[in-house]
């Protein structure tokens, strides 16, 4: 399947089949979903896949399984995903794990495996704000997988994150429902009448733990479905971890089932299981903390009514009415206050970067011939704006770190990872490496990048301003370099950044343009924004909003493909390696 070599089938379900395979170039194992012929010839599901699928492969957490790319291969497209198997190639499931421990977990286990699931979910729905990431919809423990490391130390793993979204739920269940009839049909015609429930079992079962995770929402058609669905699904998670069954109709509570846990474990259940979405808890870590902290549940059950706490007492005594609740606060004359000390800030000089003006007009961007998300090739008119010839150097950017005496902004944002950079500290200083002062910053978040240029009284580019600035005056230009780029001209595939100027410049007298770093830009990334901005053209700065930034002009460990000028990048605002940096541009008022 293109450059993947399948080595064997290790799953299969609603959303498609999953195969091993190993990239016949790099000769590492990758897990291929295979999405149904079906789904791939359904035109409007593909658009939605296609809208929605670049999202999904931008969720980096160590317990989510992370999508590397999305291809397509003789009329189907598949995932390619991290491959979480044992030593023998096989795929562990938290149902085939809770099989193996005979439906028996510790509650010391419980919450450990309960916390890695909400970490991975309070981070995908906090990705756009609070409440507005990124839901699964489809959690069940048939998407939990398993590692286990030589002690005993387990990992899990959420996969198919956000999936069930793409084709619907409707349509999710519709499938699964036909796969347990197919398997039905199947086995009346090689068994002749034997087990025939037994050896559907799986896939019936499959189905049923399908339903039994799905939010009062999630079952009537059209009802508006929000993370709050993976709240819901993350209680019943709770419930079967530790009674081994599903809470339906007046359940009993994990205080009568269990009374030796010693956490609230029934506040937290009801938390997550109210039908109203609005009333159920959000963030799942904080609860997980408090139901922590007390000792085992104080709350009783009407006998009908499984979510609804009745308080140990008759009445809530009315508190008085406080006419000034101000005066709680005011302070006496006695009493010395503290006020903190205000500090100037240090006497820092930033080293300013040559830049040059970019005259306004009419130019070309994007490509026909290249990735999905780079097309249509269209026109834009940008207004004239200047840019700096070459990246932010270490020498320039550990200045900004001394001004802000440390690595976070105060929104406590990451600036930059000192681990991933040539830039460390000692005794509270910043220093460069030897030899590294003229090499471009690296391990720079996006939000390191903002607060420099504002420092200097800048901003990032555009994309468009960037790919604008990267042709060089030539509107067919496939390389800042030309029709082509070469080893001479640029510092890609290689083992380290170089020296800023190292190379050549573009026509417009710009450095580094391809390769040494990939670059961080203004917008937000949007998989088929070029369709908007080749009808809103001018001056486009990108979609409103999104989940990540813009990264442009490929880096040092870059293959040739990478360094093209319409090529484009993106990751979380917050993200860093040895590879990205930026450069600074401005704003030019008309003569």
């Amino acid at each position: 399947m293109g450059d993947y070599k399948t080595i064997k089938q290790i799953g299969q379900g609603a959303l498609g089949a999953v195969y091993l395979a190993e990239h016949r170039f790099m000769k590492k194992t990758f897990a291929l979903k295979v999405l149904p012929e079906e789904l791939c010839a359904d035109r409007h599901f593909i658009q939605r896949f296609e809208e929605e699928v670049s999202s999904l492969a931008g969720l980096q957490h160590p317990h989510i399984v992370r999508v590397h790319n999305v291809s397509y291969d003789q009329g189907r497209y598949f995932l390619v995903t991290d491959c979480i198997v044992d030593e023998y190639g096989e795929t562990t499931t938290l149902t085939q794990f809770l099989k193996e421990r005979k439906g028996k977990f510790s509650e010391s286990e419980v919450v450990m495996y309960l916390t890695q699931i909400a970490e991975a979910l309070d981070y995908a729905h906090n990705l756009k704000g609070a409440g507005n990431g990124i839901a699964h919809r489809g959690i069940k423990p048939n998407n939990i997988l398993i590692s286990r490391s030589s002690g005993d130390d387990v990992h899990l793993y959420l996969s198919d994150y956000g999936l069930s979204r793409l084709i619907g739920t409707g349509n999710f269940l519709t499938r699964t429902m036909k796969m347990v009839a197919e398997m039905h049909h199947l086995t009346i015609d090689k068994y002749e009448g034997a087990d025939v429930l037994g050896k559907a079992a799986p896939l019936h079962q499959s189905f049923l733990q399908s339903y039994y995770f799905l939010a009062p929402e999630q079952k009537i058609p059209g009802q508006e479905v929000t993370v709050s669905a993976d709240t819901y699904a993350f209680g019943i998670l709770a419930y079967y971890l530790l009674t081994a069954r599903f809470p339906e109709g007046a359940f009993q509570p994990i205080s009568t089932l269990r009374p030796e846990m010693q956490h609230n474990w029934d506040r937290l259940i009801i938390s997550c299981l109210q039908p109203d979405p609005e009333k159920r808890a959000f963030n799942l870590l904080p609860l997980l903390e408090d139901i922590k902290k007390g000792e085992a549940s104080q709350e009783k059950w009407h006998g009908g009514e499984a979510l609804k706490p009745v308080l140990n007492q008759a009445e809530i005594e009315k508190p008085e009415v406080d006419l000034d609740p101000a005066s709680a606060f005011q302070t006496t004359s006695s009493v010395k206050q503290y006020h903190p000390e205000k500090k100037a800030p240090p006497d820092v000089k930033p080293l300013l970067n040559e830049m040059v003006i970019i005259e306004g007009g009419t130019f070309y961007r994007g490509s026909n011939d290249g990735n999905r998300d780079e097309m249509p090739r269209h026109q834009v008119h940008l207004n004239s704006f200047a840019i700096d010839i070459h990246p932010v150097t270490n020498e320039q950017f550990v200045r900004f770190l001394e001004l802000m005496e440390g690595t976070k902004d105060a929104n406590h944002h990451d600036i930059i990872r000192l681990r991933d950079s040539r830039i460390k500290s000692r005794n509270g200083k910043f220093f460069v490496e030897s030899g590294y002062l003229k090499h471009p910053v690296v391990g720079v978040t996006w939000y390191g990048a903002v607060g420099y240029a504002k420092w200097v009284g800048k901003r990032l580019p555009t994309e468009a301003e960037w790919e604008i600035a990267a042709r060089g005056g030539i509107d067919d230009a496939l390389y800042p370099t030309g029709e082509d780029v070469e080893k001479t001209q640029s510092n890609f595939f290689s083992f380290d950044t170089l020296a800023i100027q190292s190379y050549p410049p573009n026509g417009f007298g710009l450095y580094d343009m391809a390769g040494n770093v990939y670059e961080w830009c203004q917008d937000w990334y949007g998989y088929n924004y070029y369709e908007v901005s080749a009808q809103e053209p001018d001056n486009p700065k990108g979609p409103i909003q999104g989940v990540y930034r813009v990264l442009r002009g490929g880096c040092w460990k870059s293959l040739k493909e990478d360094l093209r000028c319409s090529r484009r990048h993106r990751n979380n605002p917050g993200a860093v390696n040895g590879t990205y940096g930026f450069r600074c541009a401005a704003n030019v008022q008309p003569s």
